[in-house]
């Protein structure tokens, strides 16, 4: 494995905030996440309330499904890029069945940093929730500069 930038222990204390309508991909997100070592992980399986949590918690990184009822991932994309500051870099990994060109797309657009379709590998998943997160924080360590 290629070194890294920084200590794993910086990325794997980093907040983590995982938004899926299903229950079982919202266990399933965490058990990885724990798995791999990460401690500040939260899920949650209502889309109304996410908005509301991501202003709450401030997460360093967002898991988030794109089709859920009410509320969908899209919609939820240009809220979070409504609140966020211009200068800031809060990656958004979209885990989603919508595998369409058009859905990539779209994300991407809005301000998706990464698109990965279900079912996904774990450890790919593990690996790009790793690499968005050193991202981050090189880029805070950068702006402190």
């Amino acid at each position: 494995m290629p070194a890294r930038l920084i200590d794993s222990s910086e990325i794997l204390s980093r907040r983590i905030l995982a938004i899926d309508d299903e229950e079982a991909n919202v266990l399933l997100l965490r058990s990885l996440l724990e798995r791999e070592g990460y401690s500040d992980v939260y899920g949650l399986t209502d889309p109304e309330r996410a908005l509301a949590a991501y202003v709450e918690l401030e997460p360093d990184l967002v898991l988030l499904d794109l089709m859920m009822p009410g509320v969908d991932g899209f919609q939820l994309l240009e809220a979070f890029a409504r609140h966020d500051r211009p200068d800031e870099f809060r990656p958004v990994l979209v885990l989603t069945a919508d595998t369409t060109i058009q859905a990539r797309r779209r994300a991407l657009s809005l301000g998706a940093k990464d698109f990965v379709a279900k079912p996904f590998d774990v450890i790919e998943v593990a690996l790009r929730i790793s690499n968005l997160l050193e991202t981050r924080v090189l880029y805070e360590k950068l702006r402190a500069v």
